[in-house]
């Protein structure tokens, strides 16, 4: 019974960043495939859904392969992530409502671990990669979702198909504006300047991020430099301790020469 559960439950570690990751995609990937199964809306609407669940389930697999080939034990880790890898197959909704279990079990680890932030502040990195991923894929999926949906009809629109509502929300995250698409309603206007602001906050965190890897030293070489600094002192350390020894059993001899003139006189 425990190995048929070591897929929902592994108390030994807590949650990494990417783990987290992985359960907010999840649980948003799982919000658009009920869309897709239960929510009316038309059939661009339907397609544009389709399309980011399949982004999503590359990501997914991506992550799993990613993950199996950094494990060490290959068959355990298969063993323990199949459904990790049943949920990223795409065009399956039955498959992809496996994703529930991959949300599970990070939620039973979170609750297991009694705080998250310490391991968050040691994998800075990690966790602002994840949180970047996740807020991208958050924005560009609502944006362009909404913006189809309330300029879809409307006279004079020009975003009323799936790939025109993508790129328009990434040509506005990325706060290029080519003008190509643009909304016409009062709606889309107020979406479109929510877009632009969440850019802006975006792309000045990435602005950060890759100063500070440039410019602050890895923690690797951060703890390089501290051995290094250790093993130095402590060669110099050993160098005075055989230096004084050296002394000592010279005096040493001096004394027993001189015990030993004593005597002879």
């Amino acid at each position: 019974m425990a190995n048929k559960k070591r897929w929902i439950l592994q108390p030994e570690t807590p949650p990494t960043p990417g783990q987290l990751a992985m359960m907010l995609l999840s649980l948003l990937s799982v919000i658009v495939v009920l869309v897709l199964t239960f929510g009316r809306v038309d059939g661009e609407t339907k397609r544009l859904l389709f399309m980011i669940d399949f982004s999503i389930c590359l990501i997914f697999m991506s992550n799993f392969f990613y993950e199996l080939f950094k494990a060490s034990g290959k068959t355990d880790y298969l063993k323990s992530h199949w459904i990790d890898f049943v949920a990223s197959i795409p065009a399956i909704e039955a498959l992809r409502m496996a994703r529930l279990f991959q949300i599970l079990r990070v939620i039973r680890l979170i609750r297991m671990t009694r705080s998250l932030i310490v391991p968050m502040l040691k994998q800075r990195k990690q966790a602002t990669i994840a949180s970047l991923l996740v807020a991208l894929i958050t924005i560009l999926t609502f944006s362009s979702v909404l913006v189809l949906i309330v300029e879809s009809g409307v006279e004079g629109a020009n975003i009323d198909t799936a790939e025109s509502a993508i790129w328009w929300a990434l040509v506005t995250i990325s706060t290029v504006g080519y003008g190509d698409y643009y909304p016409v309603t009062t709606a889309g206007h107020i979406i479109g300047g929510v877009v632009i602001v969440c850019g802006v906050s975006f792309f000045g965190v990435i602005s950060g991020y890759m100063a500070s890897v440039f410019v602050s030293p890895d923690e690797a070489e951060k703890l390089d430099s501290h051995t290094e600094e250790i093993r130095s002192e402590l060669n110099i350390s050993l160098r005075r301790m055989e230096d004084n020894q050296q002394k000592l059993l010279a005096e040493i001899d001096e004394l027993k020469q001189a015990i030993q003139d004593n005597k002879s006189d």
